[in-house]
């Protein structure tokens, strides 16, 4: 049975709007560029530590959305081991992945999962808003911080992100797919597949239009992450006529046991808020080993982001959460001002005296054998903001890491961006989709090519919908000004085409999917890969 409109579930989506533009900084131009007036590119004249970190001292930031200054971190301290310290920057990315990776699968994702089940949606609507939301999660922070962060000329790095996420997940990923299931000769559902794809395109060559033309006011970006509401319009029309039913029950709020998010990163079965060693057990020592780890990036997310689930349940743990997490929102408001200001000091006390007060509200409110029954929607809307805020503050971080590599190996950002931050926001969607198509059956192999198609709509027009509507927003009546790629365009040229070989292969095939369909896919991601490496490692010779 279908739901009425309410204000509850009007103001969630107003919650995700403004919990998108809360942890942004505003742009200050009308124009986004491509950073390369601030002095930067001028690394490459140097040819030694030492002369590089007195440049950098001497300029702004070449990347300064993160907290670190990587290239002086590099240059500054590791004039005499430079191998060491670019092994440092590359292990600092892989745990900027897994704590992006992580941080959406165990907490965003179970937020938006309980946030489904206590709004009663079905699972038809909740596919195509939620579980897009909570897969495409990377991509969208990644966007908002490109576009919308401080060092505004990397939004390239965002655009090509989402486009080369775009393209790996429909290429890549569905192409995968096709050739391990092509003895089971699985038949996809026709009207689905018509409405992916078409809705796809759509959005393909709505970016493409706005790249051509070069600048979009706010009318513009309102009407092209509008086109996402009208996708999910007509999914919720297509199940509402379909009469799938869906009921609530308050208890599945703390269970998950099929989760939204499963999994973006397996996790093995040690608990990470207990660890027990068993001496004639020699896998223990080694959980330990992990868990002492990954302790430290565990636990600041633990104590600061609420978690009302039944079997990670903890009444310390859950009062201290809400206690920290107003500390940290006013340690993220302030950390650009000076610690001693009068402004300063006022949010820091805000933010302590609000996390008390939630702390002892908390501890008075809930029993320690289960989590708290009623009073769901706060628990639930504060572990969602929270998860946003550690999930925008690793995506911030990898835009900084990955712009500071382009100028330390002399590659261009928007070419990482293509490759290694795209790989690494949709290795979850290959893990997810493949193992759900391989081992649920027919209609696993259904969900799993509809959600190849469903993450890349979202992000395509709510991720870089969301932040071109939050820069011509700042900047209203003017337009943002786009300096039009020819490379993305291509990009989005063989994006079309991988499109257009599975609609033909697909419809000739009766529906079937096939290993020529696969190949195809491959062979088509591969020579866009190759066109673009080519073209890059040209433009740095």
């Amino acid at each position: 049975m279908g739901y009425p409109f309410s204000p509850i579930r009007s103001g969630y989506s107003l919650l995700i709007l403004l919990s998108c533009l809360l942890f942004t900084s505003p742009v200050d131009s009308s124009a986004l560029r491509p950073r390369s007036d601030n002095n930067c590119s001028a690394l490459n004249h140097f040819h030694d530590y030492k002369s590089k970190c007195s440049y950098l001292k001497s300029i702004d930031p070449c990347a300064s959305q993160g907290f670190i200054d990587y290239l002086s971190f590099l240059y500054c301290n590791f004039d005499g081991f430079p191998l060491l310290g670019q092994s440092l920057l590359f292990l600092w990315l892989l745990v900027l992945f897994y704590v992006l990776g992580h941080t959406a699968s165990e907490y965003f994702c179970s937020s938006l999962e309980s946030l489904s089940k206590l709004l009663n949606l079905s699972p038809t609507v909740a596919g195509v808003t939620l579980l897009s939301l909570g897969n495409g999660a990377p991509d969208l922070f990644a966007s908002l911080v490109s576009f919308m962060g401080e060092s505004k000329g990397t939004y390239d790095v965002g655009l090509n992100t989402v486009v080369g996420g775009s393209s790996f997940v429909t290429c890549v990923v569905v192409g995968i797919i096709s050739v391990s299931l092509h003895r089971r000769r699985v038949r996809i559902e026709r009207s689905a597949f018509i409405r992916d794809v078409c809705f796809f395109c759509s959005a393909v060559g709505s970016l493409a239009l706005i790249l051509v033309y070069g600048k979009i006011n706010l009318w513009g970006a309102l009407g092209f992450c509008s086109l996402y509401a009208v996708y999910v319009v007509f999914v919720y029309l297509s199940w509402r006529f379909g009469g799938e039913s869906c009921e609530f029950d308050v208890e599945s709020v703390h269970k998950r046991d099929s989760s939204l998010g499963e999994p973006i990163l397996q996790r093995d079965d040690l608990d990470e808020d207990a660890v027990v060693v068993v001496v004639d057990d020699g896998r223990c020592y080694w959980k330990l080993v992990v868990w002492v780890i990954t302790l430290p990036l565990y636990l600041p997310r633990r104590l600061t982001i609420p978690v009302v689930s039944e079997e990670r349940w903890s009444k310390p743990i859950a009062v201290a959460s809400v206690t920290f997490a107003p500390v940290l929102l006013s340690f993220l408001w302030n950390w650009k001002r000076n610690p001693t200001s009068f402004e300063a000091g006022v949010v820091y006390i805000t933010g302590c005296s609000v996390g008390i007060v939630l702390g002892v509200v908390a501890g008075a409110t809930t029993k320690k054998s289960n989590p708290p029954k009623k009073w769901l929607l706060p628990w639930l809307v504060g572990g969602f903001v929270m998860s946003m805020t550690w999930s925008y503050i690793s995506a911030q971080e990898l835009v900084a890491l990955l712009t500071s590599l382009g100028y330390i190996f002399g590659v261009s950002p928007s070419i990482l961006g293509l490759t290694v931050l795209a790989w690494g926001n949709s290795i979850g969607d290959l893990i997810t989709n493949v193992t759900m198509a391989l081992h649920d059956g027919d209609e696993g192999a259904q969900v799993a090519v509809s959600g190849c198609y469903a993450g890349p709509i979202f992000n395509t027009l709510f991720a870089l919908g969301l932040s071109l509507v939050g820069c011509a927003w700042d900047i209203y009546p003017s337009s943002i000004v786009i300096k039009t790629d020819p490379r993305v365009l291509e990009s989005l040229g063989f994006l079309v085409i991988g499109l257009v070989w599975s609609f033909l292969v697909l419809f000739s095939n009766r529906m079937r999917l096939g290993a020529v369909m696969g190949i195809g896919l491959l062979v088509i991601y591969l020579a866009s890969l190759s066109i673009r490496i080519v073209q890059t490692v040209g433009d740095s010779h």
